[in-house]
């Protein structure tokens, strides 16, 4: 053989190596806190969005890894099937990211951080991931199939083995996806060299990255000590910068750690940990990707927090290694701490940079009063809302599809322990301050099956201070309001009259008449008279209702001395009396609740001084109305009532 004929097939040996060490996506978020519920009948599906999924692409991303507790939403033993409502609901999420051209690891994050990994755990593994298979095999090639999120505790030799089980379990159906794969040790980087040759072409082999650790989980309450005490770790290292240790983490690995934190704190020692995963990556000539790195919020400074993102990204993307940041929102986030985590208003934008996303045109939020209805709960938890029911026994099941009253779905409740609560949380808090005026009323229909049985339903106001409390506002919902006869009933009652509850703040608080709507928390129903015990509810179709009305600005009159509007109610006419510092056009109108313009007045260019216009209202209809008075010095939208 001649010397170019052995280069050109040293050359070709090599081709293929190459192509399969490329990884076919760059960058991406871990959305997680979604599928990572105890059963498929406990996730909060409407938490996310397609719009969420654009929003996420539009920073630039390409990939979503998406946690699911998988073995949770399986059935028992020995087939483990999964339920079908889970592939219901994950379905949706593969949708979307099909029609954005959005890759979609489904990672199996069956996880405890504090329990170690089964060692029988195969058996289990198999089954899921067989059925999985199964499903999704004739989806597009932009789902990607990860098979454990950090095995641990368990002897990494076994678990080369068990992945090599679960490969072959995956391939007797789906031959055509990628299959992602990490080591032992919750995915070190130094358990990669010790992986074995898998015996597949279509492996993705991943790492996480969380170093210095101290830095990265300085007030982590699930580590083994708790690091809620510690805080102010800079990064890089800073002699002056650094925190004394506290007093329950002396003596142990962490006082270790920060005694060591002048050589590991640095980006140097940085980037000599990622070069193992590099150097993996280069010796086997395969595809290599970071499912996680980040910096835990609650204690770090953002700076700081920043810098190591910048720094942990741009060695990776140097090296050729993709990525996806652990998370999108929640405590390792790209949104702003103790924020509202609205997209257009909440994001971290110096952390974006850091991470190189595109940061998309912000916007200030400012509070605004619900003028419409909305959704608590349509077989779906409705938008802007998330779960917050209390923890329990008994039965919480919001995808119930065997009693409904209308749609695919209902809520059933039973067997609950008193005071247990299904939870509703509004996120932003609701300006709800205008709808009880505007008759807005809480509409649900509910199904019971032992007279004697009751309820309450209350909305929590938000906690402000050390002298406010998380005030209730609520009716309990007894036999006087339906019959619990295995029928549904529908219930409707005002908002304005709703009963003060008091409060429960450690210690029950009786109530005192300071119930705010206009910081609005959540709704939950509740079990507040007994234990439900033998009892069932069914709940649907919970909204709060009324017609859409359009306020531009609302003033309390004796916040305005230049303006009164009486009587209120009226009967006949409405006097609207005004003052003006300089002359002007003044433009006086009355508008329906749902803003259709009635009648006008254009006072044209009035003088100084007082003034009286009288509005006739004396042929419509009773209800709720709106007078606009508006100049160059006076912008009022007021609520008056017509009788």
């Amino acid at each position: 053989m001649t010397n170019l004929s052995k280069w050109v097939s040293f050359f070709a040996l090599l081709l293929p190596l190459a192509v399969s060490a490329e990884t076919p996506f760059n960058k991406g978020v871990n959305l997680t806190n979604w599928f990572q519920s105890s059963s498929a009948r406990q996730i909060q599906f409407s938490k996310f969005s397609k719009t969420d999924f654009e929003h996420i692409k539009s920073l630039g991303c390409d990939v979503i890894r998406l946690p699911i507790n998988l073995h949770g939403m399986t059935g028992p033993g020995p087939d483990h099937a999964l339920d079908p409502l889970f592939f219901t609901l994950l379905d949706q999420a593969v949708d979307w990211a099909e029609a954005l051209n959005l890759k979609l690891i489904l990672d199996n994050h069956s996880f405890d951080p504090a329990g170690s990994t089964d060692p029988a755990i195969g058996d289990l593994l198999n089954k899921v991931w067989t059925q999985m298979a199964q499903h999704y095999k004739n989806r597009s090639d932009l789902v990607f199939y990860e098979i454990l999120n950090e095995p641990h505790g368990i002897d990494p030799s076994l678990w080369n083995a068990i992945q090599q089980a679960a490969i072959n379990a995956i391939r007797t159906e789906d031959t055509s996806h990628f299959i992602v794969v990490g080591g032992a040790n919750y995915n070190n980087y130094n358990e990669l060299a010790g992986l074995p040759h898998y015996t597949d072409n279509k492996l993705i082999y991943t790492f996480h990255f969380y170093d210095p650790f101290i830095f990265t989980h300085q007030g982590a309450s699930w580590t083994d000590p708790s690091m809620v005490p510690l805080s102010g770790v800079p990064f890089p290292y800073q002699s002056s910068a650094m925190p004394a240790v506290p007093a329950s983490l002396k003596g142990t690995w962490i006082e270790d750690q920060m005694k060591n934190y002048n050589s590991d704190g640095t980006a140097a020692k940085v980037k000599q940990l990622i070069d193992i995963a590099v150097n993996f990556k280069t010796q086997r000539g395969v595809p290599v990707y970071c499912g996680e790195f980040g910096v835990y919020i609650p204690n770090s400074d953002n700076t700081q927090r920043t810098a190591w993102y910048t720094l942990v990204r741009s060695y990776l993307e140097e090296k050729g290694i993709p990525w996806t940041i652990w998370d999108y929102t929640g405590g390792f986030g790209l949104f702003e701490k103790n924020s509202n985590e609205l997209f257009d208003y909440d994001l971290n934008v110096p952390l974006l940079q850091g991470l190189g996303l595109t940061v998309p045109p912000g916007q200030i939020y400012t509070p605004h009063f619900q003028q419409t209805g909305l959704i608590i709960y349509d077989d779906y938890i409705g938008p802007g809302l998330l779960e917050s029911s209390s923890s329990g026994t008994g039965t919480l099941d919001f995808y119930q599809p065997a009693n409904v009253h209308a749609g695919n779905f209902s809520i059933y409740w039973s067997g609950v322990d008193q005071y247990f609560t299904i939870g509703f949380d509004f996120k932003p808090d609701g300006n709800f301050s205008l709808l009880p005026d505007y008759d807005f009323t809480l509409d649900f229909w509910v199904k019971g099956d032992t007279p004697g049985a009751s309820f309450d339903v209350r909305f929590l106001d938000t906690k402000t201070g050390a002298d406010d409390h998380p005030w209730r506002l609520g009716k309990t919902i007894d036999n006087t309001y339906a019959s619990w006869d295995n029928e549904w009933h529908h219930i409707i009652i005002p908002l304005s009259e709703l009963e003060e509850k008091g409060s429960w703040d450690n210690e029950y608080i009786n109530p005192q008449g300071k119930f705010d709507w206009s910081a609005t928390d959540k709704f939950e129903i509740v079990a507040e008279q007994q234990a439900l015990n033998g009892m069932g509810f069914y709940f649907d179709d919970i909204n709060i209702s009324g017609e859409p009305f359009v306020v531009t600005s609302v003033l309390k009159t004796e916040e305005s001395s230049a303006v009164n509007i009486f009587p209120n109610p009226a009967r006949d006419e409405l006097h609207v009396e005004y003052t003006l510092m300089h002359p002007g056009n003044t433009v006086i109108s009355l508008y329906s609740a749902i803003g259709q313009e009635i009648r006008t007045i254009d006072n044209g260019n009035v003088v100084p001084g007082k003034h009286d216009v009288k509005l006739d209202v004396g042929d419509l209809p009773g209800g709720i109305y709106l007078v606009r008075i508006a100049s160059e010095e006076v912008q009022l939208t007021k609520k008056v009532r017509v009788e």
